[in-house]
């Protein structure tokens, strides 16, 4: 995995030297000598990670990963400080400034490689989702309340994968800071229940989980697709650093060394909470966006555009099957008079209520579409043009029958009728023309008096 990165440091030994340890690994490298200059060049360029030292004059590396977190354009850009300070006091704050990660020189080469290919697989994950976030945003469909909050890091559900329960308990206590509900699963058999079962914002495991593998458990995390987003904070000694350097490659989002400070625990685990949060939203905010972009706003159902792209899939398996594939086309009958004589929020309200007739009258794998105006188009895989127009005829029935209540303009309620075109077929042929097929039968259904299903004479032999 390629990436830009961008080492900070004001002595030239330490920069050329991390700089040939990098390019021998294929990173492309780009330089700074100060806190200033760095942060020109992060405007400029847009490194995918940046390998910042603390102890630099005029500003030292908190000031500038403070100002990197404060900058909207590069708020998730990952930081890992890389500096001789070796006081824990000096890592926690390096946290606390927005720092992902801090190394202490001499760095472990192993650690250091994993660590920057964790950190660019996150990045690019997280830019697919700003990105998409960002287009959706074009059209108009997406507020902006995924920004992260001050409190997005507490009160997270957490679970500690410990069995060592005095080490339990005490990670409990010091979450307790943050208010965050901590499952204890002393056991892989039991943490992989729960972690299915259930959903958390942070996993914790210890790296060894009595006689078990947690990092067997971590795969396993992986491997699943209601754990695969689920950030891991895994808990090692220092003498387990090789093991470590095969977790951040299997996917473990962080680590905490033995002894547990709290201080950094709980730095830790607002990091992953926080990013675990906005990740989420981002996510959520997508697939709302695709579900506004392909469903109709005001029937619930999907619209024309994911009808067509549906309707070619099915026919791809009409070829691939040899099964046929039913398109019912239907329009309700006289709508304009409803709109005239009611309103048209009483027209909208036989819209809606025709299409939720409409969907409990077909079967779970049909589908009901509105493609516009008054016209639905209902696709029903696997049937023949006979049992689509029996299907038709009842929704008919259904429609017609009963009168459809749209509030004071008509308290009785109002009869409404729908006319259904059909057309089935077992052969291939674009989706489009099936759809004219079952438009022309509409015609007929229309000029025949309405009220009625008709099928296409070649679909009903």
């Amino acid at each position: 995995m390629s990436a830009r990165i961008l080492v900070v440091d004001d002595i030239p030994a330490n920069v050329r030297l991390l700089e040939a340890k990098l390019a021998a690994e294929y990173f492309e490298v780009i330089t700074a000598s100060s806190g200033q200059q760095a942060l020109d060049i992060i405007s400029k360029q847009a490194p995918d990670i940046v390998l910042l030292d603390v102890m630099m004059p005029e500003m030292d590396g908190f000031e500038v990963c403070r100002r990197i977190r404060a900058n909207g354009a590069t708020r998730f850009l990952p930081v890992v400080m890389v500096t001789a300070l070796s006081d824990q006091t000096d890592r926690v704050r390096g946290l606390e400034a927005g720092a992902d990660d801090f190394l202490t020189k001499p760095v472990n080469d192993l650690a250091l490689f994993a660590r920057v290919r964790s950190l660019v697989r996150l990045k690019m994950m997280m830019d697919e989702w700003r990105m998409r976030e960002q287009t959706s945003g074009q059209f108009d469909i997406l507020s902006a309340d995924s920004e992260p909050t001050a409190d997005d890091d507490r009160n997270a559900r957490i679970l500690l994968v410990e069995a060592f329960a005095p080490t339990a308990q005490r990670v409990q206590n010091i979450l307790d800071a943050d208010q965050d509900a901590v499952v204890v699963a002393n056991s892989v058999q039991l943490a992989t229940e729960l972690a299915a079962a259930e959903r958390f914002d942070l996993i914790i495991s210890d790296i060894q989980v009595g006689g078990e593998d947690g990092l067997r458990f971590c795969s396993h995390l992986r491997s699943q697709e209601e754990t695969r987003q689920t950030p891991i904070l895994l808990v090692v000694d220092e003498y387990d650093m090789p093991r470590l350097v095969k977790g951040l490659d299997i996917g473990v989002s962080d680590y905490l060394m033995k002894p547990i400070d709290p201080n950094e625990l709980l730095a830790r685990v607002r990091i992953q909470v926080r990013r675990r949060r906005f990740q989420d939203r981002l996510r959520a905010n997508y697939e709302r966006s695709l579900s506004m972009a392909l469903t109709d706003s005001l029937t619930g159902l999907y619209n024309r555009r994911y009808a067509l792209r549906h309707l070619d899939g099915l026919m791809r398996r009409v070829v691939q099957t040899g099964k046929p594939l039913a398109v019912l086309v239907c329009d309700l009958d006289f709508f304009k008079r409803v709109n005239d004589t009611y309103g048209h929020a009483a027209g909208d309200e036989v819209l809606k209520q025709f299409a939720q007739r409409a969907a409990a009258a077909v079967r779970n794998i049909d589908m009901v579409a509105r493609f516009g105006g008054e016209e639905f188009v209902i696709l029903m895989p696997d049937t023949d043009g006979q049992a689509a127009l029996r299907a038709a005829e009842r929704l008919c029935k259904r429609i017609g029958e009963a009168p459809m209540a749209i509030g004071p303009a008509a308290e009785a309620g109002i009869t409404v009728t729908v006319s259904i075109g059909i057309a089935a077929s077992a052969v291939e042929m674009p989706g489009d023309e099936l759809i004219k097929i079952a438009d022309a039968a509409l015609y007929r259904a229309k000029q025949t008096g309405r009220n009625r299903a008709v099928i296409d004479p070649a679909s009903a032999l």
